[in-house]
């Protein structure tokens, strides 16, 4: 029980260390009186599991993030704004699927007259 207690207690110290607003927000970069942050979506994850008891034990973990662009803000003459990204990609994949099921249910309808 020692081993998982030591695990928990390092996943503790780590993480804060990592998941801070600089993952989420990026460098300033500044350009003729603008100045823009950089803004990503940012998500972790981790799981751990362990099978037996004493020198027979065996366990594991495994973890990930995931960082997307979603905008930036832009600063300029004292007045601040966020400027999101669209991803086009998963909208035009959300309205692929729409157009699918239509057709398939024009078909499928067509089909039991």
């Amino acid at each position: 029980m020692a081993m998982d207690r030591t695990f928990i207690e390092t996943l503790a110290e780590k993480i804060p260390l990592h998941a801070s607003a600089k993952q989420v927000y990026g460098d300033p970069v500044e350009r003729d009186g603008t100045t823009i942050i950089p803004v990503a979506r940012v998500q972790w994850g981790f799981g751990a599991g362990g099978l037996g008891r004493g020198v027979a034990e065996r366990g594991g973990g495994g973890g990930g993030v995931r960082a997307k662009p979603s905008g930036y803000i832009e600063l300029r003459n004292g007045q601040s704004r966020f400027r999101p990204i669209l991803d086009l990609t998963s909208g035009a994949a959300l309205a692929a699927a729409a157009a699918a099921g239509l057709l398939l249910g024009m078909l499928i309808g067509r089909s039991r007259r």
